[in-house]
């Protein structure tokens, strides 16, 4: 005889706001920007809003710059953003794509915009590397919107761009990001105008940005700027009156100390000494 299915689930709630800040970065890059880097968004640090139709406000773009010890994923929605690197990567990524990015103990890379009749729309997640992978070998992956699996019901269309991602009715899909550190997880949520969707997760760390409308999570309204981190549960109510669109993030943290100094994250103040001496004097990507 089989076992009795278990229907107990365990509702998560709101814990947490953020809301995104106008900062700028790179060449005059105006964008929206949400971090923690004291590790309350573990394993995740930073997430990055870029969204304009004037081209003054990105296009200078993000000259060549280092980076040490995190992850890098980048997801277009209109636009599109062109990367090149010095392991000799370049590649262009357009609405619906993704470039995610493990930088390792080193790489150098550069990022310059694209506009489409929208202008660019466009997000930067960084998530911090583990300590034992913290100094490992750099690699690169684009990922093109056709490789991206759907969930679709009523009104709902989810999107994974890595991860394992499952709605209440047992269907599941699972993204081709599939080295997101932090066993991390990442997918875009579209909502028509009176839908409502159940996401099961029991995901030690998961957040909602909300970017487009508003999302009503766990009965609580969430405009558009505002990124929440949920309690910890398995099942997750959400639903939008006039429709709305979000990033949905998941992963399980590190939990180990954390040290950030601009491009570089590692868990020590000497390890951030060592990747600016690395960085001047030429060694960084050796």
């Amino acid at each position: 005889m089989s076992a009795p299915l278990d229907t107990h689930h365990s509702d998560r709630h709101i814990e947490r706001r953020l809301a995104a800040q106008p900062s700028q970065d790179g060449d005059g890059v105006k964008i929206k920007r949400l971090h923690d880097f004291g590790g309350g968004l573990d394993p995740f640090l930073m997430l990055d809003e870029l969204g304009s139709d004037r081209p003054d406000d990105y296009i200078g773009g993000f000259p060549p710059h280092p980076h040490r010890g995190i992850q890098t994923l980048t997801y277009v929605i209109n636009g599109g953003l062109t990367h090149e690197d010095h392991l000799g990567h370049s590649s262009t990524i357009e609405a619906g794509d993704a470039q995610w990015m493990h930088t390792g103990r080193g790489i150098i890379h550069s990022e310059m915009p694209l506009t489409d009749h929208h202008g660019l729309h466009a997000f930067q997640l960084w998530l911090s590397l583990a300590t034992r992978d913290k100094m490992s070998p750099a690699t690169y992956r684009d990922v093109k919107a056709a490789e991206m699996p759907q969930l679709i019901q009523e009104g709902t269309r989810l999107t994974a761009l890595g991860g394992h991602w499952q709605a209440s009715s047992g269907d599941a899909i699972v993204g081709p990001l599939d080295a997101l550190a932090g066993q991390g997880a990442v997918a875009h949520l579209s909502l028509d105008e009176g839908a409502s969707f159940t996401l099961m997760s029991g995901a030690p760390t998961l957040l909602a940005y909300v970017f487009d409308g508003a999302l009503e999570i766990a009965g609580e309204n969430v405009a558009a700027g505002e990124l929440v981190r949920l309690t910890e549960g398995d099942q997750l109510s959400l639903s939008s009156q006039d429709g709305a669109q979000a990033l949905l993030l998941a992963g399980t943290p590190h939990r180990e100390p954390i040290a950030h100094y601009g491009p570089f994250v590692m868990n020590t103040e000497a390890e951030l000494q060592q990747a600016l001496r690395d960085y001047r004097d030429g060694s960084l990507t050796d």
